[in-house]
């Protein structure tokens, strides 16, 4: 079982305020490929959809190769399945199949719900929260039709959700440790 756990989700539900208080616990964390390309000046989904997804997702498999091997839980802000699935919706070229079976995950992928009183845009989040709503719906179809199992994250202050998705997982698999 791989110990790469995705949280996934909404655009602009909490993931990455998750994220860091879980890396201030000790874990590993793996940021969201498309915000790390934006940030170094790469395509720009605003300008190039496209290319700015295959470079995402080119950065995602990196990722996955440097971190598939190593011990304990390391956490995802998503993965290459949510690139797929932007691609595939964009393009409509079978995207997500090979998904399927190459670069699996940890069984169990958390999800963030949309939730409007924190959304916010920024320089990396241009879109609106419909958006959002529309990927995030996607996503809820996507994992599960990928044999993911989907824990949907309630609306917690960020220590309790960080203890809500430590917990889910510790009933889950307990033979993966920090």
């Amino acid at each position: 079982m791989s110990g790469l756990v995705v949280v996934s989700g909404c655009s602009g539900g909490g993931k990455s305020t998750l994220l860091a208080e879980l890396q201030r616990r000790g874990y590993r964390v793996i940021e969201e490929a498309g915000r790390r390309l934006i940030q170094a000046g790469g395509a720009t989904p605003w300008d190039d959809l496209p290319g700015f997804l295959q470079q995402a997702m080119a950065l995602a498999e990196q990722d996955y190769h440097t971190h598939v091997g190593t011990a304990g839980w390391v956490f995802c802000d998503r993965s290459l399945v949510d690139l797929a699935s932007a691609l595939q919706h964009l393009t409509a070229a079978p995207c997500l199949a090979p998904l399927a079976t190459a670069f699996r995950y940890h069984l169990q992928v958390f999800m963030v719900p949309p939730w409007p009183a924190i959304y916010c845009q920024d320089d990396q989040r241009r879109h609106e929260l419909s958006t959002a709503i529309g990927e995030y719906q996607r996503l809820l179809r996507d994992y599960p039709a990928l044999g993911y199992q989907v824990q949907l994250l309630p609306r917690l202050d960020v220590p309790a959700r960080a203890d809500f998705l430590l917990d889910a997982l510790s009933r889950d698999a307990g033979e993966l440790t920090q």
